[in-house]
């Protein structure tokens, strides 16, 4: 049996057909845009892009977002290609075995681990924080010890847990019910967003934006091209989760109309908050304040007067953490679904609910898998790991339409990505450029998780696939 075995489109096609004990479609065009900004903003837009302004680019982080949103467009067209081509549940797990074959579809499925299920854990930790946060505000105090993990003091985030178990029950009891939650989340954290921007705009002081990109220092990377590129480093995971729309194609009720809509939409209205969202924020205080800050919006916003709105803030900041984990978890565990069906992990993986049409053990799985990192392990360290994962799905993703577009040149495209090979090949270098910027210990440990993998493949993927040569 060779590992580098196909799987063919028309067999991925038979599969993305809804069948009665199957996933069911029904997730609009607009329902997968809002999944897609339910996934993007969060973490990112709200604490990482004081880090971005204060250590590298000053007030150009504005400049920083468009650069890392060119490079995430570069994987984002790529994305949608396939998910016009390939309307199944998987993303670019699924992707992967049409075009380099099970062994590089494998790696991929394992790496996404650390994109989705891990960044899950991630934001849950900073969920945990922000709820501790608004908490101490109505003169709420809990435990410290049940507020962190061991290495950080604690015992366990016990909040993180919560968020995790109950946001997994709601996939258990339904996509389409997710989706009007998410929805909800959406609606709530980008109206704050909003708010902010146009109350903030009028208090904004030009003096804080001159020198708009400051001078480089040499031999760092603070200020001028070097500053902005390394603030595009930093802000990259505010981009994280837009590639999740595609894990939801099985579910989309138009998908070769629908995810290319989601997937690029989403983008491209994030990108837009964002650039007014830092522009707004750098306009209403000095960066420089922003040092070591965590929570830069709620700084900034503090200027305007509207202290009332403190709250409101903190609120939409949970919100929008809440969206993201939930899309998160959606993710993962329909690319587990995917992997389950071709036989690469048990069947355990791909049982659906009758009643609620849902891969609900595998939600259950993560549940537990995700919890357990949640409360025991430090956010920086689940960082690290799900952007060098989300970065290294991406630049697959961008080989992958160089593949296919040689190997099947005639295949049916609703979407096709604009002047390849070169757009797929400006996406790989961004993505790479990005990678080698994380620290070497990331590298190790993505290492360490694809060993890992590869072992788990030869002693029970390869030998129960589904696929033939």
């Amino acid at each position: 049996m060779s590992i580098w075995k196909i799987k063919p489109l028309a067999k991925l096609i038979e599969d993305s057909q809804e069948t009665e004990g199957g996933l069911k479609r029904s997730l609009s065009s607009g329902a997968l845009v809002a999944l897609g900004i339910g996934a993007i903003i969060g973490a990112g837009l709200f604490s990482l892009t004081g880090i971005a302004a204060a250590d590298h680019a000053g007030p150009a982080v504005t400049l920083s977002f468009v650069l890392a949103a060119v490079g995430c467009a570069f994987a984002g067209l790529c994305y949608a290609e396939f998910a016009s081509m390939i309307p199944v549940a998987g993303s670019a797990y699924t992707y992967s075995y049409a075009t380099m074959g099970e062994f590089i579809a494998w790696i991929i499925g394992w790496d996404l681990v650390l994109e989705y299920a891990l960044a899950a854990a991630t934001v849950s930790v900073s969920w945990s924080a922000y709820v501790d946060k608004f908490l101490q505000g109505i003169n709420i105090h809990l435990p410290q010890e049940l507020l962190h993990a061991p290495a950080d003091g604690g015992i366990i985030n016990l909040p993180a847990i919560f968020i995790v178990c109950l946001l997994s029950l709601v996939l258990i009891r339904g996509t389409k019910e997710s989706a009007i939650i998410n929805n909800i989340l959406v609606v709530l954290k980008v109206s704050v967003v909003i708010v902010f921007i146009v109350l903030g705009w009028s208090h904004i002081n030009p003096e804080n934006h001159i020198p708009f990109i400051p001078k480089n220092i040499p031999g760092t990377q603070f200020g001028g091209m070097p500053g902005i590129a390394a603030g595009a480093a930093v802000v990259f995971f505010a981009f994280v989760g837009f590639d999740a729309v595609s894990t939801a194609a099985q579910e989309a009720k138009n998908p070769q109309k629908g995810m290319p809509i989601g997937i690029l939409g989403s983008l491209v209205i994030c990108t837009i908050l964002y650039v007014l969202f830092s522009w707004v924020m750098t306009g209403l205080v000095p960066y420089q304040i922003f040092k070591g800050d965590a929570s830069p919006a709620a700084t900034a916003f503090a200027v305007t007067g509207y202290t009332f709105l403190q709250s409101v803030l903190i609120l939409a900041i949970i919100a929008g953490y809440t969206s993201v984990i939930l899309v998160m978890l959606l993710g993962q565990s329909r690319v587990f679904y995917s992997m389950s069906n071709d036989g690469l992990l048990p069947s355990f993986f791909s049982h659906v609910h009758k009643k609620f049409h849902t891969p609900w053990k595998t939600n259950l799985f993560f549940l537990v898998f995700v919890s357990i990192f949640a409360g025991f392990v430090p956010i920086k360290d689940l960082g690290h790991m799900v952007s060098i994962g989300t970065l290294f799905a991406f630049t697959l993703v961008c080989i992958g339409i160089i593949v296919m577009r040689k190997k099947m040149p005639n295949a049916e495209r609703k979407f096709k990505v604009p002047l390849v090979p070169f757009v797929p090949i400006l996406g790989i270098i961004v993505c790479v450029y990005l990678m080698t910027s994380l620290t070497m210990e990331s590298w190790w440990r993505l290492l360490i998780w694809l060993i890992i993998g590869i072992c788990i493949y030869f002693f029970y993927g390869k030998l129960h696939s589904k696929v033939d040569d």
